[in-house]
């Protein structure tokens, strides 16, 4: 015979502290099943643009039965030694990448120095340098790029000493400033003060002990 059960349930704000730990730790766990990294991926492929970088793509099946090409840019985070990111595509010589990148990103020392250190190899090359990266491994970290550097000589100049050095370098830092912005959102996601806002904006329920109710 059917019986009816009753359960008081509570909002986050009416729970233990305690409890709300537990209503948190829930969250975390399955909250994160969504493409959070949007919003960062798209930054990133705004200042890969502004320093000269276009990104190989990949074809994504959607669920209507179409597609769409993504950017092949590679992430894993944010506990493990191997975590990183990277990315493939290549890179050419961009004119006023590096007034345009302090215009982006006014304040970002490390996106300057990128674009500087670019802007100064370029130039002891005549702006010839071209590279291409691709991912090796299993990893996805900087060092999980393979980075060829080549001079688009008419003349068949060779590049000097230090081009090749200073390219890779530079799309390296580039890697890691996008793991670390990766890293930062992250953080700020798995938040109390953001997990509490987005259990409150979705009405969420809970019984006492700070279980998920229904």
């Amino acid at each position: 015979m059917p019986e009816i059960i009753e359960t008081t349930v509570y909002r986050l704000n009416e729970l233990s502290d305690e409890a709300k730990d537990k209503a948190r730790a829930w969250y975390r766990e399955g909250g994160f099943d969504y493409d959070w990294y949007d919003a960062v991926y798209e930054d990133f492929q705004q200042i890969a643009e502004i320093l000269g970088v276009r990104f190989k793509t990949r074809t994504v099946r959607l669920m209507g039965g179409g597609s769409r090409q993504e950017p092949r840019i590679f992430f894993s985070g944010f506990w493990s030694q191997g975590d990183g990111a990277c990315f493939e595509g290549y890179y050419s010589y961009r004119k006023n990448a590096t007034a345009e990148i302090r215009s982006y990103a006014p304040q970002d020392r490390i996106l300057h120095g990128i674009a500087d250190a670019l802007r100064s190899v370029q130039r002891r090359n005549f702006y010839q340098l071209r590279a291409e990266a691709t991912h090796r491994g299993h990893y996805h970290h900087e060092y999980c790029m393979a980075i060829s550097v080549e001079r688009d000589s008419p003349t068949w100049q060779d590049m000097t000493a230090d081009a090749e050095e200073v390219v890779i370098e530079a799309l390296r830092d580039l890697a890691r400033w996008l793991y670390r912005q990766l890293e930062r959102e992250y953080e700020y996601l798995t938040s109390d003060e953001a997990v509490d806002e987005t259990i409150a904006a979705n009405d969420y329920t809970f019984t006492e002990t700070g279980r998920r109710f229904g």
